[in-house]
């Protein structure tokens, strides 16, 4: 590990940044510097303009994986390289402001019939079940299911929150049909690997489970992990929950990104009164 790297590293932690968000900084800033074929910290502000275009023009990327590069090179510059934050030639590109396409309860279900095994079956009723971020199910430990007071701890979700999500009966007695068929140990879903036995399956295992229950259900949306959570969401809202409690329950910092699935919900959108 170069110097450079290991600063950068040392300053993340201070700030208690998540281990994903460490990944990401670091990769952004190697990136970077491979771009050009130059240390990093010899880079200057025609570098990092030419670099945003490059993202934007060349690679094609999304809005959202821009916005967190530029927020990678920023913390790289101001809170490493200790350079002036005016300085730094960067802009946010502006944001596209889009509506997640939702699963109906209908789809939701043919999608959980039809995981590819009864492994990815489990992982998916949890995901939906609980509204579950992909990262949260991964590090979900067997302790985490109270069924005492039926809930489920969500431990450091995101920005480090803890907080309790309901647990229903069903998914409670798939849980507990679950145990006793794999009986995990630490955590809910370990991984498959032997020589990492005692760790918890991947990210990219719960993307390839809902992709791959998609495909075989033959539903032509595009489907990924956080799809099941804006649908969760959005079916406690039409069944009665009202906003609030679904905040909680997302763990969102404010009331306003909940919001959200007011647009969403076909039951608030077919009360509107239409002067029409």
């Amino acid at each position: 590990m170069t110097n450079l790297r290991k600063r950068m590293l040392e300053e993340l932690q201070r700030r208690n940044y998540s281990s994903t968000t460490i990944r990401a900084y670091l990769f952004a800033v190697k990136d970077f510097a491979t771009y050009f074929g130059k240390r990093p910290d010899l880079l200057r502000q025609e570098h990092l303009r030419q670099y945003q275009l490059h993202l934007l023009n060349d690679r094609k990327l999304t809005v959202d994986t821009i916005v967190g590069r530029i927020a990678a090179l920023r913390f790289f510059f101001v809170r490493v390289l200790r350079r002036r934050y005016r300085e730094i030639d960067l802009v946010y590109p502006k944001r596209p402001e889009r509506l997640p396409v939702i699963l109906s309860e209908e789809e939701v279900a043919r999608l959980i019939e039809s995981a590819a095994t009864s492994y990815h079956r489990v992982i998916l009723m949890t995901l939906y079940g609980a509204g579950l971020r992909r990262e949260e199910l991964c590090r979900l430990k067997v302790t985490d299911v109270d069924s005492q007071r039926m809930v489920i701890h969500v431990r450091e979700g995101k920005g480090h929150k803890d907080r309790d999500v309901t647990l229903s009966p069903r998914l409670l007695a798939v849980l507990r049909a679950y145990w006793k068929w794999r009986k995990p140990k630490i955590y809910l879903f370990p991984t498959n690997q032997r020589k990492r036995r005692e760790q918890p399956i991947s990210a990219r295992t719960v993307y390839y489970a809902v992709r791959e229950a998609a495909r075989r259900a033959g539903i032509k949306k595009k489907v990924y992990p956080h799809l099941l959570r804006h649908s969760w969401a959005t079916h406690l809202l039409e069944r009665g929950t009202d906003l609030k409690t679904i905040q909680m329950l997302l763990g969102h910092f404010d009331l306003e990104a909940t919001t959200i699935y007011l647009h969403l919900s076909r039951q608030h959108l077919q009360s509107v009164n239409n002067p029409v």
